[in-house]
């Protein structure tokens, strides 16, 4: 068998990748190992029930998966702009749309979260970002982005009780460690759209990318065990010779197969799902909105009540609630401390609540540390290296480096 460009893995960026050279006339064959497209953004569905492997969201403000992606065809439902914070036993605070007035919101939650001229120096941060070109925040020097909210003026207590219980679930690291570059593009993304959910669950959005491309370009149940400059050799000792290869894989695979990747540190999350008999007026104000926890004390980093978005997620009549731990944890005794957690977080009794679902994810989200480079090397020899390792870790950098590898691919092919 051969293909002008064979891509290792069917996730985001491969698709990605395959699409661009696709537009282009270039005949590629895409070889995933598993069952599926999508890679690390999977959805199941048991018993009427849509279940995303790990909570992730699509924010339409991704300029890259906007300028590819059919949102109508998502069918995408907004979750509640904005995020609730648990400030103590009675006392549940929202902060609300950041796009309408940043400043007014986090005065809204008080003293007890920082004084009034810190919440206005982080309004001033968030708002610059989401106004700055991504060029320019790339060019800021990087630090990490802990040490450069405090050199903005941001005060302990904000920080502690509002900020930091908000990007850690989003950076999957409590200390904030990870890069200022990268907290930058998520305030950029957060104040200027809100994250949303297709109704057919996450995975719709990599299915998608393939139903774009022509029928029988990837091949499912194929893995990879060799890579040469003008071959790969499969698992099934077939052979498909190429005149160039993208390797889309996970990172690690992707330092497997090719000497010179080195694969970033992985973040890992446990992501819990349960069937909540409590009203959904009860919950979050009865809203979609992300909770997090200002005292942080429970292994829940956020929650929230995914039915109250899209309705699509459960059966009719039925309430399906989403949170997140860090780490892989899944013992009893960790499955009681969520639940027990919840309880605290939504102010109501969950011995009633019932675990349907738990995913475990190793490596969910590439660690970003400061010097981070927003786009890496993608080229190793004569083969290309394509993922969100090699940009951001995000669904947009996935698909931006897919369309970079690809951009690369068609000059080394000569078919600019």
């Amino acid at each position: 068998m051969s293909a002008d460009v064979v891509v290792i893995g069917a996730g985001l960026a491969g698709l990605a990748a395959a699409r661009h050279l696709c537009v282009h006339g270039v005949n590629v064959e895409v070889l995933e190992a598993s069952n599926q497209v999508g890679g690390r953004v999977r959805t199941d569905h048991i018993d009427g029930l849509t279940m995303d492997h790990g909570f992730q969201v699509y924010n339409p403000s991704y300029p890259e998966a906007a300028r590819v992606l059919d949102h109508k065809a998502l069918d995408l439902h907004p979750l509640t702009a904005g995020i609730g914070i648990r400030l103590g036993p009675n006392r549940l605070a929202r902060l609300g749309d950041p796009r309408k007035n940043l400043v007014l919101g986090l005065g809204s939650l008080g003293l007890a979260t920082g004084s009034p001229l810190s919440k206005a120096k982080f309004a001033r941060y968030a708002i610059a970002a989401a106004r700055s070109p991504i060029s320019e925040l790339e060019q800021r020097p990087d630090i990490t982005a802990v040490a450069a909210l405090e050199a903005a003026g941001i005060d302990s207590l904000l920080l502690d009780r509002v900020v930091r219980p908000f990007l850690t679930g989003v950076f999957l690291e409590p200390d904030l460690l990870t890069s200022r570059r990268f907290m930058d593009l998520v305030l950029r993304s957060f104040v200027r759209g809100t994250p949303s959910l297709p109704s057919a669950g996450m995975q719709s959005i990599p299915e998608q990318l393939h139903q774009a491309l022509p029928a029988g370009t990837v091949r499912l149940n194929c893995a990879v065990v060799k890579v040469n400059n003008k071959s790969v050799t499969t698992t099934d000792d077939g052979r498909v010779s190429t005149k160039l290869v993208i390797i889309a894989t996970d990172p690690l695979t992707a330092q497997t197969l090719i000497p010179g990747v080195i694969a970033p540190a992985g973040r890992s999350v446990t992501t819990w799902y349960h069937l909540a008999d409590t009203a959904p007026a009860a919950l979050a104000f009865g809203d979609s909105l992300l909770l997090v926890d200002a005292n942080q004390n429970g292994p829940v980093i956020n929650t929230v009540v995914l039915t109250s978005a899209v309705a699509s997620y459960a059966n009719p009549g039925q309430v399906l609630v989403s949170s997140s731990t860090l780490g892989l944890d899944t013992s009893t005794g960790a499955a009681q401390g969520v639940r027990d957690h919840l309880a605290r977080l939504y102010g109501v009794a969950t011995q009633g609540w019932q675990e349907v679902g738990v995913y475990p994810i190793k490596y969910a989200l590439p660690a970003m540390q400061p010097p981070f480079q927003i786009q890496s090397p993608i080229e190793f020899g004569h083969t290309l290296v394509a993922g969100d390792h090699r940009d951001s870790g995000s669904i947009q950098g996935a698909m931006v480096s897919g369309r970079r590898t690809a951009q690369r691919a068609l000059e080394l092919l000569d078919l600019r």
